[in-house]
């Protein structure tokens, strides 16, 4: 059981959950805006999946008592390197990250706002730079309720739910952790699955985060082959009725 109160005694609010690899380019500023928006009650757990630059020793440099810092020894891929900071999180409201975004300044008081009345949140992103981004839609709050829509979006690829925009209550970390053993990648469409599952999560209209495009990120881009569109669609029909058994137990 992790302690989830400051050294002064005071409960955690909330947990941004930070998986890291070969982050060392833009780490730092993403982890300045992240701490610009927190306050004094909260805090930062980063997870390093092994990296094999600096980037360890860019987060260790950083002095700040609300961030945390993990390094595995093993490299075990962006999925359970997020399910490892969940797992060490503390907060109240969890909060998911990458490596390579800024966070826009109110983020914070902007998902708690939803999270006061929803178990999960999925924000909007801009583009860090300006420029296009990806042809799927951006979410709306008025589809929050639309819970069977949501889930027939996702299963068709037409509905997009980024984890770098994304938060949930702890009272309802035990339908997303543990994260299923053979999700590999999208994560973050398993978490709006249980959301969806549980009809309890908000879309927000505003954007969160401004998201870095580029050739290494870690989430997957571009066309893919029907394969591999099909182990997806398999993959998320299994996501659906795992989130519908862990919303029956525990309800």
């Amino acid at each position: 059981m992790n302690d989830s109160t400051t050294p002064d005694g005071q409960p955690i609010r909330v947990s941004v959950c930070l998986a890291a690899y070969k982050g060392s380019l833009f780490i730092e500023e993403q982890i300045d805006s992240i701490l610009r928006d927190l306050g004094p009650n909260d805090e930062l757990v980063v997870v390093d999946d092994a990296s094999p630059d600096d980037t360890a020793a860019i987060v260790k440099g950083i002095e700040d008592p609300r961030l945390r810092f993990v390094s595995a020894s093993v490299n075990k891929g962006y999925v359970r390197t997020f399910e490892q900071a969940v797992e060490l999180s503390r907060g109240e409201f969890i909060m998911l990250s990458d490596q390579d975004d800024v966070w826009i300044p109110g983020r914070v008081e902007l998902m708690l706002g939803a999270l006061a009345d929803h178990k999960i949140v999925a924000g909007n992103f801009d583009v860090l730079g300006g420029g296009a981004r990806p042809w799927i839609p951006r979410l709306r709050s008025a589809d929050s309720r639309r819970h069977l829509a949501n889930l027939f979006a996702i299963l068709i690829g037409y509905r997009a739910y980024y984890g770098c925009a994304m938060g949930i209550r702890r009272d309802a970390l035990s339908y997303f952790v543990p994260i299923p053993a053979y999700v590999n990648e999208s994560h973050d469409l398993w978490l709006a699955i249980c959301g969806n599952v549980a009809r309890s999560i908000c879309h927000l209209d505003e954007s969160t985060v401004l998201r870095r495009l580029h050739d290494d990120n870690q989430t997957p881009a571009g066309w893919r082959s029907l394969s591999r569109i099909v182990k997806a669609r398999i993959m998320i029909f299994r996501l659906m009725f795992e989130a519908t058994r862990r919303v029956r137990l525990r309800s």
